[in-house]
């Protein structure tokens, strides 16, 4: 029988378990970062870069003392690597074995990545790497045109799709642009290279799911993983079967958790501190779950046309008392070291504006300083007789 979770517990458990919010830890601040993408399973990276890119920005509300030199690093020594998740994505260098499943569908035709196969070019792509050297898609000459905005030159192709059937890898970026290099100069001594079997992979996606996320159900586990789904559902019901997951309900919904993902429901969540999420992060990227979970309906609205805009280009989900309880659109303008507020909006169940006000504040400081910025400016609020209240709280940080 499935143990019955309260709206209330069920969110407590994915933020606990979400590290959501942060609470500092002893030790050197790198390695929390790394504990951090290690416990996370992934960190999507994405360019878009009106505010600092969603890898900088989701691993700053895990660790405090996060800096953009801690991927670098990292990348360097090995401990991490950038591959596939359900999006491109740096992934922890222990997990490795578990992206061999894919690179080796994709390498057999069995999956399609986006670029149809050279299979000349990509020899030669390769061959030109193996005697030269780390090389970017700029040291391949290309004299034709590109073909339609979203299209790559062939070399480029050529290099992702090497990629991505696992014969190179990232080793670094330069000026965000990536560095191609053969996968057995860039793997570090001794890593394990076995070929999990499809049983050992669904475990792996169901373990590392559930220890990230508390909750989770078998489409979750399997989002946007191709031909997954089937078997993860049969694992759950067989490690159910065997006490290695339990069965909650709540909110009209069954979910799988671990035993030990359940504990943590015995520790408190601070509920007081105020965090500003990146549309990207790990907490929010499926966003039907948001709905059923956090009953916050969610979409990042750079992709539609600007009039059909409802709250900005890039809004960023904001946690306080254990829910989600607006968006704030902004933009870092890095030369003149102002955040501008485009547009706050606030969830309509949300009523305790003048703490709320207060707890923004306090994380607004923090995320100014992560930016660099030193003035703020907040243009619009909704509901608008919010504002007052909200420019009054924030009027002590600007200089």
């Amino acid at each position: 029988m499935a143990e019955s979770l309260s709206p209330q517990q069920a969110r407590k458990l994915v933020l606990l378990s979400q590290r959501l919010p942060a609470t500092r830890k002893n030790g050197r601040a790198i390695a929390a970062t790394l504990s951090a993408v290690e416990h996370l399973g992934y960190i999507q990276i994405d360019t878009i870069s009106v505010i600092q890119r969603a890898h900088h920005h989701t691993l700053w509300n895990r660790n405090p003392r996060y800096t953009e030199s801690h991927l670098d690093r990292l990348l360097a020594d090995k401990q991490i690597f950038e591959y596939w998740s359900h999006a491109a994505a740096y992934l922890p260098m222990r997990d490795y074995r578990y992206t061999l499943l894919r690179k080796q569908a994709i390498a057999n035709g069995e999956q399609n990545h986006w670029y149809e196969r050279d299979q000349g070019l990509m020899t030669s792509v390769l061959a030109r790497i193996a005697a030269e050297g780390p090389l970017m898609a700029k040291d391949f000459e290309h004299n034709g045109k590109v073909p339609g905005e979203w299209r790559r030159k062939p070399a480029k192709r050529a290099l992702e799709s090497l990629f991505m059937q696992g014969e190179l890898m990232t080793p670094y970026r330069v000026n965000f642009h990536k560095v191609y290099d053969l996968t057995e100069r860039v793997l570090p001594p001794g890593i394990d290279t076995r070929l999990p079997t499809p049983e050992e992979q669904a475990r792996f996606l169901i373990t590392r799911y559930l220890q990230a996320n508390g909750l989770g159900q078998a489409a979750e586990i399997a989002y946007l993983l191709k031909d997954t789904k089937t078997l993860v559902a049969a694992t759950l019901q067989e490690m159910l079967s065997n006490g290695e997951v339990h069965q909650v309900s709540t909110g009209g919904h069954r979910y799988y958790a671990l035993p030990a993902s359940l504990e943590l429901l015995n520790q408190p969540l601070t509920r007081s501190r105020l965090k500003i999420l990146s549309p990207f992060d790990n907490l929010l990227i499926q966003r039907k779950r948001m709905q059923k979970l956090f009953g916050f309906d969610y979409l990042i609205e750079c992709y539609l046309p600007a009039a059909k805009r409802r709250y900005g280009y890039f809004s960023l989900p904001i946690l306080w008392d254990g829910k989600l309880v607006a968006r704030m659109d902004c933009k870092a303008e890095r030369k003149a070291a102002t955040l501008t507020i485009h547009h706050l909006a606030l969830e309509p169940h949300l009523t305790k504006i003048d703490t709320f006000a207060q707890a923004f504040s306090k994380e607004l400081a923090l995320f100014l300083r992560f930016h660099q910025c030193r003035q703020i400016h907040l243009a619009r609020t909704t509901p608008a007789k919010v504002k007052p209240v909200l420019e009054a709280a924030i009027q002590g940080l600007t200089g």
